[in-house]
């Protein structure tokens, strides 16, 4: 089996099985929250830096790689996404990590959005938000203007759009320039606010 077979054949159980994975995802998600809360991990500088170490100088790796998954697969909003890098590395990194994990998944996204066409990316994004969208494929509505507006803003459905955008006649050239331009604003004004919130509820 080609390598391409092979990733259609996960593709396609990855969309089979999308809800069942998000709902997964969550429950991991409020299991850690918990288990975090009871360690102290959210609330000791000390706890936190414990945790991280445990996975040496793979902690940032791993948090990359997280934030690239649930860009494809929606395990978790991706606002929670953010509001950890910034609590477990720091404004500063933590935006960093965040930035390179997001754009890198939303990269991937555009590409398995084109190579697999229509019928994929309404299974991914769902028939409801794809049927809402698709009328700005045409390109007298402008689609690339639409989606550089929605991509900047932070309560935009940026993954869905990402897969969309795969299906209009955008280059690559001019999505990935979007996506690294759009996305620090949106980025920033998730990892600010929800840190300022948490910190808030921790004190």
């Amino acid at each position: 089996m080609s390598k391409k077979n092979h990733i259609k054949k996960m593709l396609n159980f990855l969309m089979k099985y999308k809800n069942l994975i998000t709902i997964i995802g969550l429950v991991l998600v409020v299991v850690f929250i918990i288990y975090g809360w009871n360690r102290g991990i959210f609330t000791s500088e000390k706890e936190m830096k414990i945790f991280l170490k445990g996975f040496g100088i793979f902690a940032p790796i791993v948090f990359v790689l997280v934030q690239i998954v649930q860009v494809i697969i929606p395990i978790l909003p991706g606002a929670v996404g953010c509001l950890f890098g910034v609590v477990f590395f720091g404004p500063v990194l933590g935006f960093i990590y965040n930035y390179v994990g997001i754009c890198a998944g939303s990269i991937i996204v555009f590409a398995l959005g084109r190579t697999y066409g229509k019928k994929f990316v309404m299974k991914m994004t769902g028939e409801k938000f794809f049927n809402k969208y698709v009328k700005y494929l045409d390109s007298k509505r402008g689609f690339n203007k639409v989606f550089a507006v929605l991509i900047f803003l932070p309560v935009a459905p940026d993954d869905f759009l990402c897969y969309l955008a795969g299906l209009s006649n955008m280059t690559y050239k001019k999505y990935i320039m979007i996506i690294l331009l759009g996305k620090p604003a949106s980025i920033f004004l998730y990892s600010l606010g929800l840190d300022l919130v948490f910190n808030y509820f921790m004190k």
